[in-house]
């Protein structure tokens, strides 16, 4: 298959934005001054760094603005660290942002458990409003649940119980 150069003019709907009579950010754009080469006398002050923050490999500094509600810790921060030595465009970026949030969870109902705070999963997890505004899903999720804890209980009793009938046989 060959592919070969096209004149972007001859593209259906090219340049279309070029007018700024038919640009509808036109009239904000020339209001805010945006056509102007951005300087410093017009940058907001930055935020203090009060706090650890991860930022990407892709920026100098942090954001001129940005959340701090909780620093990075424990074993779901040291995951998080790893994730941020690689660029936003890989996997080994997301993927373990997405392990650390999981493992985070955990954390949490371990802390709540070591501070004798027993957590109600079935409130945090929505359950309730679940039952009351979505009831054919919130059944069968609980038949989903109730049909792999079933069939865990009797595979695990199975082949706990054909070990124990061997060893009285004397097999």
């Amino acid at each position: 298959m060959e592919t070969t150069a096209k004149d972007p003019g001859l593209l259906p709907g090219w340049g279309i934005d070029a007018d700024p009579k038919n640009d509808p950010t036109y009239p904000m754009r020339h209001r805010m001054n945006v056509g102007q080469d951005p300087d410093s006398k017009h940058r907001p002050t930055l935020q203090p760094v009060d706090e650890e923050v991860l930022k990407s490999i892709e920026r100098e500094n942090v954001s001129a603005v940005f959340g701090t509600p909780l620093p990075p810790h424990g074993l779901s921060g040291a995951i998080r660290r790893w994730a941020f030595k690689y660029s936003e465009s890989v996997y080994p970026h997301w993927l373990p942002l997405l392990l650390a949030d999981r493992v985070d969870m955990v954390e949490g109902v371990l802390s709540d458990l070591a501070h004798g705070h027993v957590p109600n999963i079935f409130a945090e997890r929505g359950a309730g409003m679940d039952l009351k505004y979505n009831r054919s899903g919130f059944i069968a999720k609980l038949a989903v649940v109730s049909a792999i804890s079933a069939g865990a209980i009797v595979w695990l009793s199975s082949k706990s119980g054909g070990k124990r009938s061997k060893k009285r046989r004397g097999w």
